[in-house]
């Protein structure tokens, strides 16, 4: 009988923190592509919905297909960022439980063929933004090259990593308003802001407090501390309530639409469960995995969408 020492053991379990992941041979497939380009990452695209949501115009088939294609050109905008940011962080990458897993970092897909797909999508994407018109292209434009500067530069600047992650949330509202030529309220411009806020610093928290030797996976996390995170993060989560309680009650929609505020409970129980799983479970490192693992806050959101609905539907 082969007897495999412990350390054996360790250094071959797939989730041991600070080994660094084998490199494989690169081999180019569609499951590989498709992992790479992040898609579960897309749901945050749907931001894209929300001025056709809150001005009626998701109701009618052509501004919901002309939105459907701004989702899809902003789905190949940001799966181009995490290519060329996988590509830049490969290496820590490779240090961290779940990101060697990644294909880049794993060496199932190489460096070439990731920049060409990055290269083909993201020209694809911005060229088709432009076919929808030139205010929804500039946006995109202006989307994709803030996230570049964010993965060379800014992803290493305290603060200011966490207000361009924000800033990509923002410009997602504004893309979605802007394709269909809606105003979209200021006020709720101003919640999308906060709360990318508030899932950007948790996302800081989660990685100081989980991971071991946070710097070496992100460099940025050094200048962060679980006691600044948290102060930050008190700020900004009640901001969002009340600006969302602003908008509810103040903003145009509000006053055309007097159902408004019966989303009230639902943003505020899914912050406060956001809050619950990210300080009494170690979640929120990757937000939008809750969606898919914690059924509270897919509750919140799925009836947040419905009352929202019904209240726009209702004069």
């Amino acid at each position: 009988m082969t007897v495999v020492s412990e350390k054996t053991k360790l250094e071959s379990t797939p989730d041991s923190i600070g080994t660094p992941s084998p490199v494989g041979s690169p081999r180019l497939s569609v499951r590989v592509v498709l992992e790479a380009m992040r898609p579960r990452q897309w749901i945050k695209n749907l931001l894209l919905f929300a001025g056709g949501l809150f001005t009626g115009k998701v109701f009618h088939l052509g501004p919901l297909l002309i939105m459907a294609a701004g989702f899809a050109c902003f789905c190949a905008l940001s799966s181009t960022i995490y290519l060329l940011n996988d590509i830049a962080d490969r290496e820590q990458d490779r240090l961290h439980p779940r990101k060697r897993l990644r294909p880049i970092a794993s060496g199932q897909l190489s460096i070439g063929a990731a920049q060409a797909i990055a290269m083909t999508i993201g020209a694809a994407g911005i060229g088709f933004s432009f076919l929808l018109g030139r205010a929804f292209g500039a946006v995109a434009l202006g989307y994709l090259l803030l996230n570049l500067v964010y993965v060379r530069w800014l992803k290493h600047e305290v603060i200011l990593d966490v207000f361009c992650i924000a800033s990509g949330f923002l410009m997602r509202a504004l893309a979605g308003a802007v394709v269909v030529d809606v105003l979209i309220s200021q006020w709720l411009l101003v919640c999308t802001s906060l709360l990318a806020l508030v899932i950007g610093f948790g996302k800081r928290r989660q990685e100081l407090t989980t991971l071991a030797a946070a710097s070496s996976h992100r460099q940025v996390l050094s200048s962060y501390s679980g006691v600044f995170l948290d102060q930050l993060m008190s700020v900004v989560v009640s901001a969002t309530l009340v600006s969302y309680l602003f908008y509810c009650f103040q903003s145009d929609t509000a006053v055309a639409h007097h159902w408004i505020p019966a989303t009230i409970p639902f943003v505020f129980y899914g912050m406060f469960r956001y809050l619950y799983l990210l300080h009494q479970r170690g979640m929120g490192g990757a937000p939008e995995d809750l969606l898919f693992k914690d059924r509270p806050i897919l509750l919140a959101v799925v009836g947040w969408c419905l009352a929202a609905a019904i209240a726009m539907a209702l004069h």
